[in-house]
């Protein structure tokens, strides 16, 4: 067993190794150099962290010792660290410093101080109807069922997973890395570094399966509409069926990327073969030998496009903006063996290493895309890191492109890194390079029986036409027909994709409603939108337990405290990268408006929501 954990030790993230080993030993000299792992370069892993072989080998030899130390009954010198001596090992594991205020949430995360977890009183009538068994959904359930909350949850699908039972694309994966886009409290061994879509549906059923969730579910029951009772102080939940529900709370969780948004380009609906958005691909469909069109250039076709160009006869692109894309050092890698080793033997490893994804993948790059108002680069940047981002994707971009000045010319963005979503590259440049493959720089204005017809004339004949065209990203909800005091409609409140919502989670005159994934809450500069999921859900699971223990029927959030939140909200994103005029985005709405993602930092809004605050509330006692 040694031995096996030694071979083991070769494969590890040197940066993660270092503070596991000041927690299993207390010895403080590994806090010092020369065992202070180099800062990682933009999103990579980092993994020999810098060090000379000698001193690679001094920490690898230490930490088998302290591990058969710990195994033969040597218990960790700083089992559970926190406050500043958490926030001196994240600044280690980091290679540089760490802001003092994500200890907290670090510690939480990390398990080293879990956190509190409400009951209701026993014989409480406060439930839920929960509406999607997705990531959040999914979450809800666990969360509901711990703090004793009796709810039922409603799932269209027949399947757990939400988007990702849905969208079944060639190709399709998280650009998050997998040890990070999973609950914190169900750890995974990843087969790769960014899991892959049927992995990480797997592991979501899993999770289903470990905590009995599908007991509370009814799959193949879509939710048309709710309307809130205002003297019996319950929303009543309908359904596609003709029946419905009854329930003192209605948590919704359709997530943000739920309703496919295809165009309406005329002539679409003549077109002579298959045609179809990536999250509704074919089953069975086999494009060998076809000519295939693919509409957009964006998440989705980034995926589609490198799975798909080996196999096709042609492959042609319509792209209107090009995207900025970063590399990363492990995209493609599998996941060793001996890396699960690691994390199930050496203690605080696993712990660590999502430590430093989430510090890479989350808030490090938020201060960059804030808007200098004297930076003197406006059209192309928003402040002097940015600018310097853009010069290493630049390079990236070249250097993938080398010998094809036609790519490069219709592949550099003209707009800041980051005002579109920041994609990681899978094989798109070599894809693009292909001799079978052709980007064309022009919006689709027609779609005839043999093709499409872009805005400069290009016409191209095709025998599968892909939309890769987004999804509903501003209609929150729709097309669910919610309806609160006096009967007033959601979608009226809202306006046509201007939504709202204190926290993005709850809003006024709809009491006893939380929304998971709402406005304002998808994460454009970076991370694991669970880390979100995890943050509304424990925030709604507060309010109903209080709500249980004070015996109230119904909350409704202020009208001026949603007010002021939106206010701040509006105000942070005029600073930011979002609202730059050099592009549009799914984040923005057509007035300008950023709706859909979040201008804080993932730290701040832990701490927003972190316990709820009913005196933000007008409550109604039984």
């Amino acid at each position: 067993m040694t031995d096996d954990l030694a071979r083991a030790l070769d494969h590890a993230n040197l940066p993660s190794l270092v503070p596991a080993l000041v927690q299993l030993t207390g010895d403080r000299r590994w806090l010092d150099e020369p065992y202070r792992p180099t800062r990682s370069r933009g999103m990579e892993n980092n993994d020999s962290g810098g060090f000379p072989d000698a001193v690679a080998a001094e920490i690898r030899q230490a930490v088998l010792d302290a591990v058969a130390a710990h195994e033969a009954g040597v218990p960790a010198a700083i089992p559970a660290p926190t406050g500043a001596q958490l926030q001196e090992l994240l600044t280690l594991a980091n290679g540089e410093p760490a802001p003092p205020e994500y200890a907290d949430m670090l510690a939480e995360d990390l398990g080293f101080a879990p956190a509190p977890a409400p009951v209701a009183p026993t014989g409480t009538d406060v439930d839920a109807v929960v509406v999607g068994a997705g990531v959040s959904g999914m979450l809800a359930a666990i969360r509901l069922r711990e703090a004793g909350i009796d709810h039922v949850v409603l799932e269209k699908n027949d399947e757990v997973g939400g988007g990702w039972w849905e969208n079944t694309y060639p190709g399709a994966g998280v650009d998050t890395p997998s040890h990070l886009y999973s609950y914190s409290f169900a750890p995974r061994h990843w087969s790769t570094h960014f899991g892959r879509r049927d992995e990480v549906e797997q592991y979501l059923r899993d999770v289903a399966d470990d905590h009995d969730l599908r007991r509370v579910i009814r799959f193949g029951t879509e939710v048309t509409g709710a309307t809130y009772d205002e003297d019996a102080a319950t929303w009543t939940v309908h359904t596609g069926a003709g029946g419905s529900l009854t329930a003192r709370v209605l948590i919704t969780a359709t997530g943000a990327l739920n309703r496919p948004r295809v165009p309406a380009i005329p002539g679409l609906d003549t077109f002579g073969g298959p045609v179809f958005h990536t999250a509704e691909w074919p089953d069975g469909l086999d494009l060998s030998g076809k000519r295939v069109a693919v509409v957009g250039a964006g998440a989705s076709a980034m995926q589609v496009v490198p799975a798909v160009a080996g196999s096709v006869e042609r492959l042609t692109v319509f792209q209107r903006s090009p995207q900025w894309i970063a590399p990363n050092d492990v995209y493609f890698e599998p996941i060793d063996e001996a890396v699960h080793l690691l994390m199930d033997r050496v203690p605080f490893y696993r712990e660590w290493y999502r430590a430093r994804l989430a510090w890479n993948f989350n808030d490090r790059v938020h201060s960059s895309l804030q808007v200098d108002p004297g930076w003197e680069h406006p059209d192309r940047s928003v402040n002097a890191v940015n600018d310097a981002h853009r010069r290493v994707f630049t390079r990236y971009l070249c250097s993938e492109l080398d010998g094809r000045p036609d790519l490069v010319e219709k592949s550099l963005p003209d707009y800041p890194p980051f005002g579109k979503r920041m994609l990681l590259d899978n094989g798109w440049f070599r894809a693009i390079r292909r001799e079978n493959v052709e980007v064309v720089t022009e919006a689709v204005v027609e779609v005839t029986p043999t093709g499409l017809r872009g805005d400069g004339g290009t016409e191209v004949d095709a025998d599968v036409i892909v939309l890769a065209t987004g999804f509903h990203t501003h209609r929150f909800l729709w097309p669910i027909d919610v309806r609160g005091r006096d009967g007033a409609s959601l979608s009226d409140v809202w306006g046509d994709g201007d939504a709202h919502a204190h926290l993005g989670i709850t809003v006024p005159g709809f009491p006893n409603l939380f929304v998971t994934c709402g406005p304002g809450t998808a994460l454009g500069h970076g991370g694991s939108f669970i880390t979100i999921a995890e943050c509304q859900v424990r925030y709604i699971v507060d309010v109903l337990t209080t709500m249980a223990q004070r015996d109230l029927r119904a909350v409704e959030v202020r009208d001026d405290v949603e007010r002021e939140y939106v206010r701040r909200h509006d105000e942070a994103h005029a600073r930011m990268v979002w609202t730059h005029p050099g592009m549009t985005n799914w984040y923005r709405n057509a007035d300008g408006r950023v709706v859909s993602t979040m201008p804080w930092r993932i730290v701040d809004y832990w701490r927003m929501t972190h316990e709820a605050d009913l005196d933000e509330f007008v409550v109604e006692k039984r």
